[in-house]
């Protein structure tokens, strides 16, 4: 590793003009290069490390600060300043006669000394407490064999650490060692897994007085942040990123609440997309199902056994068995022994008020019908300097990735989602698959001159971007579309999920917190696979209490895939169906306060699900591990995530103003800022509600079963 030594800081001119293009702070670097910082709003500053012969990545695919104004899709240039109200800056020197830089809410000391070791010293400019502090030792490195480049920040013992994406375990990443690179991570320990599905990031952080601040290192190659894990006798207490081969270029976001520093990140990032309203609704898939060699007829009979069984319904994602031919799957194909008239099973689906949505995969399998055309048209991840495809193994076979960088490549990926799957009456794709873990050292993305290490994770960002887009041109309705991986960027086209869970009351633990970390992280729309995907089928009890548990995540989606063919079904247990019947019946009676809590997403970048303390971050006993998450502002629910529990202790936070909890079922009334020990049996699931609030509620029409779209019947008044 070699040191980058940081000196001659220059303070550029017209610090005042909001429409300046250029940076506030520049110093060089040893061995050439710069390092800038530029203010981008009152609360917002980036700070870029320009290596000397150019960015290794020239274009951005995350940026995006204009409201409604996508990157194009052959990226943003990186160095742009553009599109951000530059606030008005004031300079002067600390007592120690460094130069200070400021913003109303954000300052930075430009810290020097004799030896040419620099750090960069940022504050909150109201309170004076620091924020980020580069670690004294060292705080850039370059490792000229590998090209990796490190940064490293000075950690104070007691801080928390939030964010990363689809991370396990604790909310509190602190003292973990944690990498950001999407891997298909089938089976993941739900507790200690990592890496799982998405390339995150961003680290939030709440410091020892209080304050809350994000970085986002905007990067798609794969980092390793070390955020307590690692100590160094000649470094002291420390946290690092590792940017295998990247630029480091780092947004930071200063607020007063972790509430102001996410809606910062998802507005940098180009805000969420609001799916239609039907997309709400509990929605199933089963790949034992679609996987039949009878495909079609055991559809036929779920469909029936929905009314039957008096199951609410909104979706069915058709699984990949479609396209399946044995254990092989061919996107964009039809499995015509399995589905002989897919086109009237999909009328039947939507007459029953089931919207469709099917899985697509970036992977073609070498016996493809479509393979040869595209090899010869180049349509894959190729060699570098060559024509010939990276093939690897997909799906029990060999096959190639196609290059959603290439527009051509692009061109023919919406033409066949129109002709072979909306076409044939289905709504939506569920981008699947789309981790890109090539493991070829040569593999190329051609549109955009990068290496596959670089550009993994824009795969999956643009082959979502090129379903959405698709699917908008195709109808007038608004978009729904899935994605399993990407980066920052995604949310702003499609939901998202923990990916393939296994069946047990561990995953239904810590799955909780990893829905709640993927939404401090700036994924609103998110969810699990309910039951577990993989595994055994789950018992009654655990299943019951699955489905609870995620009645009222954004996403409510039951997908399994079981030995012998067997699904996670509504109906699987007899003795728990009514309770089960209940629980998605306690999702559509809240579906109006459920979709304001999507507008708020939407509008003022706010999760949908949340931990406590995000709703009170002035109460310190919230940031304590807890099995339960605030529905947007005014709901706490309590789901039962241990085998056997029928009865629990339970915080219930501080409220101003001497307002207490009231229990959503019964109406009684539980002081705030207090444990409470509360009644859990099998059927019932906690929830309580701020004094005051008031809670839109449907109800079905008469002789119907509940819809997404049912008027509001009443506001409860708590």
């Amino acid at each position: 590793m070699t040191p980058l030594h940081i000196h001659h800081w220059q303070i550029h001119e017209a610090i005042q003009a909001p429409d300046r293009d250029h940076v506030d702070a520049t110093a060089q670097v040893t061995g050439g290069g710069a390092l800038q910082v530029s203010f981008l709003t009152e609360t917002l500053a980036r700070i870029t490390l320009k290596p000397q012969d150019g960015f290794r990545e020239p274009h951005t695919w995350a940026i995006a600060p204009v409201p409604g104004q996508d990157v194009p899709w052959s990226g943003r240039p990186r160095a742009s300043l553009a599109g951000f109200t530059r606030p008005a800056l004031t300079h002067t020197q600390d007592p120690q006669g460094q130069a200070v830089v400021s913003s109303s809410r954000l300052a930075v000391h430009l810290v020097g000394g004799p030896q040419k070791v620099t750090q960069l010293h940022w504050q909150d400019a109201r309170s004076g407490h620091t924020l980020m502090l580069d670690r004294p030792t060292s705080a850039y490195l370059n490792e000229r064999r590998t090209q990796l480049v490190r940064h490293s920040v000075v950690r104070t013992p007691g801080e928390h650490f939030y964010g990363l994406g689809d991370k396990t375990g604790p909310l509190n990443l602190a003292g973990r060692r944690l990498r950001c690179l999407g891997q298909d991570s089938l089976g993941y320990d739900p507790q200690t897994g990592d890496p799982l599905y998405k390339h995150w990031p961003f680290v939030m952080v709440r410091t020892m007085q209080g304050l809350w601040y994000g970085v986002y290192y905007d990067t798609l190659a794969a980092c390793t942040f070390d955020l307590g894990c690692e100590h160094d006798n000649y470094h002291g207490f420390f946290r690092s990123v590792d940017i295998d081969d990247g630029d480091l270029d780092m947004y930071l976001m200063v607020g007063s609440s972790p509430a102001e520093v996410v809606a910062q990140f998802v507005a940098l990032t180009g805000g969420t997309h609001l799916p239609p309203r039907w997309s709400l609704g509990y929605a199933q898939t089963a790949m034992g199902l679609a996987d039949a060699p009878d495909a079609q007829q055991q559809l036929d009979r779920f469909i029936d056994e929905c009314q039957r069984q008096h199951i609410p319904i909104s979706a069915f994602h058709y699984g990949s068995g479609y396209s399946s031919r044995g254990k092989q799957r061919y996107v964009f194909t039809w499995n015509h022994n399995k589905f002989p008239d897919p086109k009237t099973l999909n009328a039947k689906f939507q007459a029953q008020g089931m919207r469709l949505v099917a899985n697509i995969k970036p992977c073609l399998l070498d016996d493809h019908p479509a393979y040869a055309t595209l090899v010869h048209e180049g349509a894959f991840v190729r060699e570098r300097g060559t024509h010939t495809p990276v093939v690897e193994p997909f799906w029990d076979g060999q096959g190639a990735h196609l290059d959603f960088t290439r527009p051509a490549t692009v061109a023919w990926w919406q033409s066949q989602l129109k002709a072979q799957v909306l076409a044939y009456g289905i709504d939506a794709g569920w981008n699947d698959n789309n981790e890109y873990a090539l493991q070829h050292e040569d593999a190329w993305s051609e549109g955009t001159q990068l290496p596959i290490h670089r550009s993994r994770p824009l795969h999956a960002l643009l082959m979502t971007r090129a379903t959405f887009e698709a699917q908008q041109a195709h109808s007038s309705e608004p978009v729904f579309t899935v994605t399993r991986a990407g980066p920052p960027g995604l949310q702003r086209y499609a939901q998202t999920w923990s990916g393939d869970n296994t069946t047990s009351w561990e995953t239904l633990k810590w799955n909780l917190r990893t829905g709640l970390q993927m939404s401090l992280s700036g994924m609103f729309n998110v969810g699990h696979d309910v039951g577990g995907f993989y595994g055994p089928l789950p018992e009654p009890e655990l299943f019951l209490r699955w489905v609870q548990a995620c009645c009222l995540n954004p996403r409510m989606v039951m997908n399994s895939w079981k030995d012998g063919g067997a699904s996670n079904l509504p109906w699987m247990h007899p003795e728990v169906t009514d309770g089960v019947r209940q629980a998605i019946g306690l999702r559509y009676r809240l579906m109006p306060y459920l979709w304001q809590c999507f507008e708020q997403a939407s509008l003022q970048h706010l999760p949908i699900i949340r931990p406590t303390f995000f709703n009170f971050p002035q109460d310190a006993r919230c940031l304590d591990d807890a099995d339960e998450f605030m529905l947007g502002e005014s709901i706490l629910v309590s789901p039962v995530v241990v085998q056997g529990q029928t009865r629990k202790a339970l915080y219930l936070p501080a409220l101003a103003g001497g307002l207490a909890w009231i229990d959503f079922h019964s109406g009684a009334r539980l002081e705030a800022g207090q444990v409470h020990t509360i009644e859990c049996p099998l059927s019932h699931l906690p929830m309580f509600v701020v004094q005051g609030a008031r809670i839109p509620v449907s109800a079905a029409l008469p002789g119907q079963m509940p819809r997404h779209d049912d008027p509001i019947s009443e506001v409860l008044q708590f």
